[in-house]
């Protein structure tokens, strides 16, 4: 081999998808994507682990000079004891270099912006990341707009398809 990685181009295969926002895409036009870490307890890990997290109603919020994830939900895990357990939806907060928060704050400044989780993995060295997304709301004939073009593409693919 030339020292080139024969996986370049392709999603790693260690990272362990746990929650995805696919709405996230629909209701937002995602301007700029960033990893940040998340601060988590042993059993929110041990919950996360095992697949069980919703992200589709939370979001992210600037609060002084941090960025922490509302409404996340990630259940308690049943194998722990009771005075181990966490909150179902406690507030967590993000971690992000210096540079990367001046972004998100700015980025929040401005009308119309927000923060939206897209999704949370772990990395390949097992620790939780999530991806953050910097969104602009979409309007309903944006979403209508979005809908016909993949239908679209869907009925193209198929009349492909069947020529061939």
């Amino acid at each position: 081999m030339t020292g080139k990685n024969k996986n370049q181009g392709k999603k790693d295969p260690n990272n362990k998808t746990v929650a995805q926002n696919r709405k996230a895409r629909f209701d937002y036009f995602i301007e700029d994507v960033l990893e940040a870490g998340i601060i988590l307890t042993g059993t929110e890990v041990k919950s996360l682990r095992s697949g069980q997290a919703s992200i589709a109603e939370s979001y992210a919020d600037v609060k002084g000079s941090e960025v922490f994830l509302l409404n996340i939900y990630i259940p308690e895990y049943n194998k722990a004891h009771v005075k181990l357990q966490h909150e179902v939806r406690r507030p967590r907060k993000l971690l992000l270099h210096k540079n990367q928060l001046n972004k998100m704050i700015g980025a929040v400044q401005r009308k119309g912006t927000t923060l939206v989780p897209l999704s949370i993995y772990f990395n390949d060295r097992g620790i939780a990341k999530v991806e953050l997304g910097v969104a602009v709301g979409k309007k309903q004939h944006d979403k209508r707009d979005a809908l016909k073009a993949r239908d679209w593409q869907r009925e193209k693919s198929r009349l492909m398809h069947t020529r061939e």
